[in-house]
C-alpha cells in the first residue's frame, strides 16, 4: 500500500490514536516491576497482537512500546538499540498484517459486533502510522533536579538517533513526544527531536502532549495558554494533553487549549482514574462513556483523539464509530504574540507591556562592577526589584567587552529563572550568546534583536526558527536608520518578509522604531510616533520602544521620558522598555491604563495613587497585584529579626528585602546562608529555626496550596533554606551541639520504576522541616524496603510510583510492611494515584504533593 505523508493528514481530517500499552499488557502477565519495552523482544508477538488489535479497532497512529527506552534504563552496550528496533519491527509487522491479510467478511461483522472493528469502514482501508513514542526521563531538570538541560537533550537524542540510525527507520512517519509533566524537559525533547532529524537528514512531524492535574496545571507550574507559547514557538505539529486524568475532567483544560492554539491539537484521556480490585488495576470510565465523552473533544477543538491508561481496543473502536461523520475542527492562526517564562505567558495586545530595563550595563556603573565581578546575586537582585515594582518582562544583557558574554549570559539566565517567573527578553548582538541563552531558557522568549541587514536576519532568524521566540526588530539597515517614518517602513515591510522566508509568522516579529533624542533633532519623536501608529494601523502588527533614549541629554530626563511614553502608548505602542523604579513612569503607565479602559474600576491606578511618592505597590501584567510579591513590606532596622507573616487565605507576602525570610521566600541560597550567618550573631539556632526559616516556608507553602506559587518556586525555596540550615549545622558542629531530629522517614521508589522526581521532591521538604530522610533511591524491591523500615524501626515509609505498570509493586511492598513492620505507617504518592487508590493497596495516607506528605509527617511524629 503506498504510504500516506501524515503531514498531509495533519488538521484536516480526525485522526486516532491507539489506547493504553502498560495497563494492556499488565492484563496479559506483565509483572510488577517488568518493564513493559522488554516484550520487544521477549514477547514480540503479545506486543504485534496488541498494536494490530488497535489498527484493527480503526486506529491510524499506533506509539512504538518505547515509552520508557532510554539509557537510564537500557544502559548495557546495545540494549537500548536493540529494544528500539525490536519495537520498530513488531509495530511494522502489526501494520503489514493489517494492510496485506485482509479479514475475512464474516469475521469483520463479529468483530465489529464486539466493537472490535469499525462499523462502517474496512481498517485494511484506513491510512496508518507509526509514532515513534518518547516518554520522559522520570528526572527533574536543573536547577531543580540533577538532570542538566544539556544531559536530558542527549537522553532523548539517543532514543531516537536508535529508531531512526536503525534498518526500520522508514518504518517511524512522526515522533510523539508524551506524558511530559515538565515545560523544561519538553523542551529538551523537541530540540533532541529537530537536532536528531536534522543530523540523519530525516523529516518527521513532531508532536507533544503534556500531563496536566485537575487544576490545568502541569508539575512544574505551566498552564495550558505556556504551553501553547512555548510549543508552538518550538514549531511542532500538533500538541496536547494525554494521561493524569480522565476524559470528563480534560474538557475544560481542552477548551482553554482551543482558544489559544493555531495548530491542530491531541488529546488521549485515561479511562478514568485508576482503583485496585482484588489485586488488580481497573479504570472507572467504560468504553461506552470514553467514546460518548471524547467524541465530544472533536467539537471541541481536538484533531486527534485516542487513549492512554486503561484503554483498550474497545475504547477505541467505540470512539472511531462515536466521531464517524465529524469534521475535523479548522484551526486559524489567532494571531496574538506570546512570549512566555515556564508558567507565566505575556501576551501582546491593547494593555502595553512593561519590560524592566534595569539589567543592562548601559549607563549603570554598579552593574558594570557586577558583571565584572561576576556578582550574580546583585543582578539578580535587580531583577527581582523590578519584579515587585511592576514589570511584566525583564531585559537582559551583560555585554561588556572584557568578559565571556555567552558563558555569563547562560547563567544570568539561569540564575534569573530559579527566583523569577517572569518572561525574559534576551538582549544581545552576539548569535552565538543568543543561541546558547536561548537553548537553555525556559519558555519563549523575547529575543532582542533582529535588524534590516541582511548577514544579521540570516544570523538571528535560524536561532528564532529553532528555538521560538518573539523577536525584536530594530528600524536600521545597511544604509543605516531612516530620517523619515517611511524610510523605517520600507524596513519594516522587508523584515517581515525575511521572516516569512524562515517560517516565522508576523505575530512573532515586535518592531522597534527607535526612539532618538529630540534635543539633537526636534522632529525624531514625530518620526518615531507616526511609525509607531502605521505598525498598528497598516500592518496590525506589535511595537516595542527603549523609550528613554528620547531624552537624551536634557535634564530632569523622567520628565520628557514620562510623557513621550504616555504619547507612545497612545500611538499604538505594545511593549516598552523602561525603567520600573521611576515614579513617573509608573504613574504615566497607571494614568493611561485608567483612562484607556485597561484598569478595570481603576484598581491598579487606586493602589498606585495611594503609595505615590513612598512606596508603590507592584502591578501585574492582568491588573492585579502580582502572586510572586503581594505586599511589600518596608525596610526599618528592626526588620532583619522580623519573621514572615502570611497575608492572608492563599495569599504570599514577601518579607523586607534583607531579611533571611525574604531571602528564603525568594530563593535566594547566598543570601540566606550570608543573612543566617550574621543571625547567628545574636540569636540562638532553635530560634532562627522556629522564627524565621519554618515561617518563610510556611508562606511559600500556602502560596503553592492556593496555587499562587508552583513547584520550581518551592523547590528554589526549600534549597534557599536548605543554605541556612548548613550555616547553622555547622555552627553547631564547631560548639560541639547537634540539631534535634523530627523524626526518620524511609522513602523509595518502588520496584521496576525509575521515576525519582516526586520522591526528591518530598525529600527536600522534609528535610527542611527537620526530619532525617533515609532515601533508599528508585527501582527499590519490597524486601529492601520492609528490611530497612524492619531494622531501623522507621515509623514512616514513603513510596512513589509514576507508571501504571509498578503500582502493584508498591502494593506488594505495603503488605510486606504490614507483615514486617506494622508499626510503619505507609504515605504513598504519584501521578497514577488518586486518594481511593491509595487506600484499596492499603496505604495510611495519600501524599497529593510535597506539602502534604510534610504535614502527615508532622502529624505522624507528634
Amino acid at each position: 500500500m503506498k504510504r500516506t505523508d501524515i503531514r498531509n493528514l495533519l488538521g484536516k481530517q480526525v485522526l486516532f490514536f491507539d489506547g493504553g500499552t502498560g495497563s494492556v499488557l499488565q492484563a496479559q502477565g506483565l509483572k510488577p516491576g517488568e518493564l513493559p519495552e522488554t516484550w520487544n523482544l521477549s514477547e514480540r508477538e503479545k506486543i504485534v497482537a496488541l498494536h494490530y488489535g488497535y489498527y484493527r479497532a480503526g486506529c491510524n497512529i499506533v506509539k512504538t512500546n518505547t515509552f520508557g527506552a532510554n539509557r537510564l534504563k537500557f544502559s548495557a552496550p546495545g540494549e537500548l538499540e536493540s529494544v528500539v528496533l525490536a519495537a520498530l519491527e513488531n509495530a511494522a509487522e502489526a501494520r503489514r498484517r493489517i494492510e496485506n491479510e485482509p479479514i475475512p467478511e464474516a469475521e469483520l461483522e463479529t468483530l465489529r459486533a464486539a466493537s472490535l472493528a469499525p462499523a462502517s469502514v474496512n481498517p485494511a482501508e484506513l491510512p496508518h502510522f507509526i509514532a515513534l513514542d518518547v516518554g520522559p526521563a522520570g528526572k527533574l531538570l536543573e536547577p531543580l533536579g540533577d538532570l542538566p538541560f544539556s544531559g536530558a537533550v542527549e537522553l532523548f537524542s539517543d532514543t531516537i538517533r536508535a529508531a531512526l540510525s536503525s534498518a526500520r527507520r522508514e518504518a517511524v512517519d512522526l515522533i510523539l513526544i508524551e506524558t511530559m509533566n515538565d515545560c523544561y524537559e519538553a523542551k529538551a525533547a523537541v530540540v533532541a527531536a529537530k537536532e536528531t532529524c536534522a543530523a540523519l537528514n530525516v523529516r518527521l512531524p513532531i508532536i507533544v502532549t503534556t500531563v496536566y492535574d485537575e487544576s490545568a496545571k502541569l508539575l512544574t507550574g505551566a498552564d495550558p495558554e505556556t504551553m501553547t507559547a512555548v510549543l508552538e514557538g518550538l514549531g511542532v505539529d500538533a500538541f496536547g494533553m494525554n494521561c493524569s486524568l480522565g476524559p470528563h475532567q480534560m474538557q475544560p483544560i481542552l477548551d482553554r487549549l482551543s482558544a489559544a492554539a493555531s495548530i491542530p491539537l491531541a488529546v488521549n484521556p485515561n479511562a478514568g482514574l485508576p482503583r485496585s480490585e482484588n489485586g488488580r488495576t481497573v479504570y472507572d470510565v467504560t468504553p461506552a462513556e470514553f467514546a460518548r465523552v471524547t467524541a465530544g473533544f472533536v467539537d471541541r477543538g481536538a484533531a486527534l483523539v485516542g487513549g492512554c491508561c486503561g484503554t483498550t481496543s474497545e475504547h477505541i473502536c467505540r470512539l472511531v464509530n462515536a466521531c464517524a461523520g465529524k469534521p475535523c475542527p479548522v484551526r486559524r492562526d489567532t494571531g496574538v504574540t506570546l512570549i512566555s517564562s515556564y508558567t507565566k505567558t505575556v501576551a501582546f495586545g491593547k494593555k502595553p507591556i512593561l519590560v524592566g530595563e534595569r539589567i543592562n550595563p548601559t549607563g549603570k556603573k554598579r552593574f558594570k562592577q557586577a558583571l565584572r565581578e561576576h556578582d550574580i546575586q546583585y543582578i539578580i537582585r535587580e531583577g527581582l526589584a523590578q519584579e515587585e515594582k511592576g514589570a511584566h518582562v525583564l531585559d537582559v544583557n551583560v555585554g561588556l567587552p572584557e568578559i565571556d558574554e555567552t558563558e555569563l549570559l547562560v547563567t544570568v539566565v539561569t540564575e534569573l529563572q530559579s527566583v523569577t517567573d517572569l518572561p525574559l527578553q534576551l538582549d544581545t548582538s552576539d548569535p552565538a550568546a543568543m543561541e546558547a541563552a536561548l537553548r537553555v531558557y525556559n519558555g519563549k522568549a523575547l529575543v532582542n534583536s533582529v535588524n534590516g541587514k541582511r548577514e544579521v536576519m540570516d544570523a538571528v532568524f535560524p536561532l528564532v526558527k529553532k528555538y521560538g521566540g518573539a523577536v525584536v526588530a530594530l528600524m536600521l539597515d545597511e544604509d543605516g536608520i531612516p530620517e523619515t517614518a517611511e524610510g523605517r517602513l520600507r524596513i519594516v515591510r522587508k523584515i517581515y518578509a525575511a521572516a516569512a522566508e524562515y517560517g516565522i509568522a508576523r505575530k512573532d516579529i515586535v518592531i522597534d522604531p527607535l526612539a532618538m533624542a529630540v534635543s539633537s533633532d526636534p522632529g525624531a519623536a514625530a518620526v518615531t510616533l507616526e511609525t509607531l501608529r502605521a505598525v498598528r494601523d497598516e500592518f496590525g502588527g506589535r511595537s516595542i520602544l527603549g523609550v528613554s533614549n528620547v531624552s537624551f541629554g536634557l535634564p530632569q530626563r523622567e520628565l520628557i521620558t514620562a510623557s513621550f511614553f504616555t504619547m507612545a502608548m497612545q500611538n499604538g505602542l505594545s511593549a516598552a522598555i523602561m525603567n520600573p523604579n521611576s515614579a513617573e513612569m509608573m504613574k504615566a503607565y497607571a494614568c493611561f491604563c485608567a483612562l484607556s479602559g485597561y484598569d478595570p474600576h481603576c484598581s491598579d491606578y487606586i493602589a498606585f495613587a495611594e503609595s505615590y511618592g513612598a512606596a508603590p505597590p507592584p502591578l501585574s501584567a492582568g491588573g492585579a497585584q502580582s502572586a510572586a510579591a503581594v505586599h511589600r513590606v518596608p525596610a526599618t532596622a528592626a526588620a532583619q529579626s522580623a519573621p514572615a507573616t502570611a497575608a492572608g487565605s492563599g495569599s504570599v507576602q514577601s518579607a523586607p528585602p534583607q531579611t533571611l525570610e525574604y531571602a528564603v521566600i525568594r530563593g535566594l541560597k547566598e543570601d540566606a546562608a550570608a543573612r543566617t550567618r550574621t543571625l547567628l550573631g545574636t540569636t540562638e539556632a532553635l530560634d532562627i529555626i522556629n522564627n524565621h526559616l519554618i515561617p518563610a516556608l510556611d508562606v511559600v507553602g500556602k502560596g503553592f496550596e492556593a496555587k499562587k506559587v508552583y513547584l520550581p518556586q518551592l523547590l528554589m525555596s526549600a534549597e534557599a533554606a536548605k543554605a541556612a540550615f548548613s550555616v547553622i549545622k555547622e555552627t553547631l558542629a564547631a560548639a560541639g551541639k547537634t540539631d534535634e531530629s523530627k523524626g526518620t522517614v524511609v522513602l523509595a521508589t518502588v520496584k521496576g520504576d525509575i521515576h525519582d522526581i516526586g520522591k526528591n521532591i518530598v525529600k527536600v521538604l522534609l528535610e527542611n522541616y527537620g526530619f532525617t530522610v533515609v532515601d533508599l533511591g528508585k527501582d527499590v524491591s519490597p524486601e529492601r524496603i520492609a528490611e530497612i523500615c524492619a531494622e531501623k524501626r522507621v515509623r514512616l515509609a514513603g513510596l512513589s510510583a509514576l507508571m501504571t505498570t509498578t503500582v502493584p509493586a508498591m502494593e506488594a511492598t505495603i503488605t510486606l510492611l504490614r507483615a514486617r513492620a506494622p508499626w510503619c505507617k505507609v504515605c504513598v504518592g504519584g501521578a497514577v494515584l488518586t486518594p481511593e487508590y491509595a487506600d484499596m493497596i492499603g496505604a495510611d495516607f495519600y501524599g497529593k504533593d510535597a506539602l502534604e506528605t510534610v504535614k502527615y509527617a508532622q502529624s505522624v511524629f507528634s
